[in-house]
């Protein structure tokens, strides 16, 4: 079916094609990531420049031709103009649009990610949050929203609550959540028993001790409504270990690196 289609959504990525146009790739509420090409939009007159860049946030007027979109017009009503003055929130900005392309797929419908992906990039030009803290706070609930978020309410392997009144629990991604001692030692002596060596599954190799403060963290993360998401600090011992919790939990259950995670470790 072909004809014009009006779309809610934001510019992922733009690359430069050809001598004046652009092919964007837009994460939509409707229609979730799509590719169109934004014709002329190179040149310094044309009415679709603007909505060509990445982080524009609007409603899009698409054609929809029989294999791809071209952008008609554009009504954008968030360029972010904020965050191109401060060069840490730039890169901070582009790994949330990778990350979000990476997961993200066409045809599905993708309000949630895309109301995400927006209060997150609201989030960066708030003084009072550390960066650090905004990028962990994303990727655990983008994470959610994709249906593969951690256990942290109870054992993941034997659902004892009381464990949350230890000062510590041990956070498994291999397990998918916050593990028990007692559930931690079977595991490891299991394992013992069946002699698994060499780069395989070795519970006392896979995970982290992280404390209560921590664990109630991500608690809050995972239940909280999006429009308070992005509303408390974490004390600097916390947000470390939030930060190495979710790097081990992003390379066991995404486990791609994106290319702007380079530009994030400078700062």
């Amino acid at each position: 079916m072909t004809g014009q289609i009006k779309l809610t959504g934001m510019v992922l990525v733009s690359m430069p094609v050809g001598d004046y146009d652009r092919r964007l790739t837009i994460l939509t509420k409707e229609r979730g990531k799509i590719s169109a090409f934004a014709k002329g939009s190179r040149k310094p007159t044309s009415p679709l420049l603007g909505c060509s860049q990445p982080f524009s946030f609007g409603e899009f007027i698409l054609y929809e031709g029989k294999s791809s979109y071209n952008v008609v017009s554009a009504e954008i009503s968030n360029y972010f103009a904020e965050l191109r003055d401060d060069v840490e929130a730039i890169y901070y900005a582009m790994y949330f649009c990778e990350f979000s392309c990476f997961m993200t797929k066409e045809n599905l419908e993708a309000g949630e990610p895309l109301k995400l992906l927006y209060m997150t990039l609201r989030a960066l030009s708030k003084p009072s949050l550390h960066k650090k803290l905004v990028r962990r706070i994303f990727e655990l609930r983008f994470m959610a929203v994709n249906g593969e978020m951690p256990q942290v309410e109870n054992c993941v392997l034997c659902g004892r609550e009381e464990m949350l009144k230890e000062p510590q629990g041990w956070f498994s991604p291999s397990e998918g959540g916050i593990c028990c001692e007692e559930c931690r030692k079977k595991r490891i002596q299991e394992q013992a028993d069946n002699d698994v060596r060499g780069g395989k599954y070795l519970p006392e190799k896979d995970g982290l001790w992280i404390g209560t403060s921590t664990i109630y963290t991500m608690q809050y993360i995972l239940a909280t409504p999006l429009e308070k998401l992005f509303t408390f600090t974490v004390s600097d011992a916390v947000l470390a270990e939030l930060c190495d919790a979710m790097d081990q939990f992003l390379q066991k259950h995404v486990g791609h690196k994106m290319k702007s995670e380079e530009m994030l470790e400078i700062f």
